[in-house]
């Protein structure tokens, strides 16, 4: 699928009409390309009586259950061309998703990514502080969420060191070494959600270590359900960090290991907002019909990248609710929506990763 007309243009700068003119011929087309060269694509679609050339819109596309890919190997290209395969988070025991991605479909997630961040940190590479540590990149053909999300923002870096050592402990000496490398300059600081809080933020509070961070922006994602558990509100995330290390710019993200590269971003007003290569539809769970603004249900996401698999409309097994489209006041256009939380039984699951002592 060619996508150089997506990045051709700026990730926020659509409204809704041309947007949804694209999309719909993109994701038709996709949703027609899988059909043919994905078998199992083919059958469940044969299955539900769904003719891959009657959608004219979106909205009306198929969608797949995230949790399909814990289940099956679902590709569109032949397994030799396959280049890197993405795994999902999981705890133990659990089946992870597997994401078999070609060079092209790598290419343009890693392109799209790139286009997203640079809109909110601008274009100039960073020093990057990871609050995670270097064990979970080791193994750089096949990667976990949690691996392949470091991996992906570390493009956005000239420098790089991570602030836990492979016992997940801080390693203050490494940070300190940092920081005075990088004195006077902006730092991009990247972890995820669980991790930062549970290995980092508590960590300095314990220890009494307090880095100066205030040059700092922070992108984070995932892991909130535990937080919640634990009564951790985002605004007391960002709140512990800005009073332990000084780090006032922080962009929680929402994304996942099934539709890499089309994350969607928390602006300044604390929403999340699609981009071009992606949309969200929210879904009522009673009959899978399209919610209002407002009306809380089921997260379909939906991205032009998956090229190399059928992830290109996918239902999650997480609750939102949409606010509005091409009218927040940060000035971005597209859907802006809130995730909030998981339905009901669903795994625990996040791009976190469920830290267990001695697994990465």
């Amino acid at each position: 699928m060619d996508l150089e007309a997506y990045f051709a243009i700026a990730p926020y700068s659509l409204g809704r009409e041309s947007k949804r003119a694209r999309l719909a011929e993109t994701l038709c087309a996709l949703t027609r390309h899988h059909y043919q060269a994905c078998p199992e694509y083919r059958r469940i679609l044969d299955a539900m009586q769904l003719d891959p050339t009657s959608a004219r819109s979106h909205e009306d596309l198929p969608f797949l259950p995230v949790r399909l890919f814990k289940e099956y190997d679902l590709l569109s290209v032949d397994r030799a061309d396959v280049v890197k395969t993405m795994t999902s988070s999981g705890t133990s025991g659990q089946r992870v998703s597997r994401i078999f991605l070609d060079r092209t479909t790598a290419a343009q997630q890693t392109k799209a990514l790139s286009r997203i961040v640079a809109s909110y940190l601008g274009s100039k590479r960073l020093p990057m502080l990871i609050l995670d540590t270097a064990a979970v990149v080791k193994d750089r053909a096949t990667f976990s969420a949690r691996g392949a999300g470091i991996l992906g923002f570390s493009m956005f870096s000239t420098d790089r060191v991570y602030a836990l050592d492979e016992n997940m402990g801080l390693d203050r000496a490494g940070i300190e070494a940092f920081l005075d490398k990088h004195t006077g300059e902006d730092l991009l600081i990247f972890g995820f959600t669980s991790i930062v809080w549970q290995h980092f933020s508590k960590e300095l509070a314990r220890t009494g270590f307090r880095p100066d961070l205030s040059r700092g922006t922070i992108l984070h994602g995932g892991g909130w359900k535990r937080l919640l558990d634990q009564a951790v509100s985002a605004a007391a995330f960002k709140e512990t960090l800005r009073e332990l290390c000084g780090i006032a710019r922080a962009h929680d993200y929402y994304g996942m290991v099934e539709q890499t590269g089309a994350i969607t971003v928390e602006c300044e007003r604390g929403v999340l907002h699609t981009s071009v290569f992606s949309d969200v539809i929210i879904r009522r769970a009673r009959d899978f019909g399209v919610a209002d603004v407002g009306e809380p249900g089921i997260i379909q996401v939906l991205s032009v990248l998956p090229g190399s698999y059928p992830g290109h409309s996918l239902l999650t097994e997480d609750e939102g609710v949409l606010l509005g489209e091409d009218d927040c006041p940060c000035g971005r256009f597209g859907k802006y929506f809130k995730v909030s939380g998981r339905i009901r039984n669903a795994e625990i699951r996040g791009c976190s990763d469920t830290y267990q002592a001695g697994t990465q």
